[in-house]
């Protein structure tokens, strides 16, 4: 494949994430998902906390979303701990509670997920559990903006607003993040 082709299938996947989407051609079963699930799979804990979340198969219920994506996410899934990052910043299930949003996302986007990076972004750019730092959430969207369009619109944005010496900090910054996501992928063996 092209470098073309391979970039326009990771933001696709990007965004299918972003949405909340399972990355799978069709809809899984509710009840081979929840025996899956109930097993301890990681990956079915995600996909039905998904269900719950948005009622397919099931009744929608935030609660038990929460639940089924924590397992998942005590797991070490990127997917599920994005996704309680999102409940946890808007209240869903949950009383809204900045700081375990951001704990959530980090968790995450330490593994590389892009949304969970962008989320950061937009934490920080708008110091949301922590103080409002530009610089800082620069380096999450530019991080993201590799798989991310909203991120990249959101870092260019930001990026009009920076001195050349924030710039430069915050460029640097992402390169600090970079690597250390970069080491521990490689030493998680992924």
């Amino acid at each position: 494949p092209t470098m073309r082709a391979l970039r326009l299938l990771l933001i696709c996947g990007a965004l299918l994430t972003a949405l909340g989407a399972p990355l799978s051609a069709k809809a899984p079963d509710f009840a081979e998902t929840k025996k899956k699930a109930e097993a301890g799979n990681a990956s079915a804990q995600f996909n039905l906390g998904l269900m719950y979340a948005k009622g397919e198969g099931v009744p929608k219920d935030d609660a038990e979303a929460l639940r089924w994506y924590r397992k998942a996410a005590d797991q070490g899934n990127a997917l599920a701990q994005s996704n309680l990052g999102v409940m946890y910043a808007n209240g869903r299930g949950v009383p809204k509670d900045d700081a375990e949003a951001l704990r959530w996302y980090r968790k995450a986007a330490d593994q590389g997920n892009a949304p969970a990076q962008s989320n950061l972004g937009v934490m920080y750019a708008n110091g949301r559990g922590v103080p409002k730092d530009d610089a800082e959430a620069y380096a999450w969207y530019n991080l993201a903006a590799i798989s991310d369009d909203d991120a990249r619109k959101r870092r260019d944005e930001l990026e009009k607003t920076l001195t050349p010496e924030q710039k430069a900090r915050a460029q640097q910054r992402s390169t600090e993040l970079h690597n250390e996501i970069e080491a521990r992928k490689k030493a998680a063996g992924k």
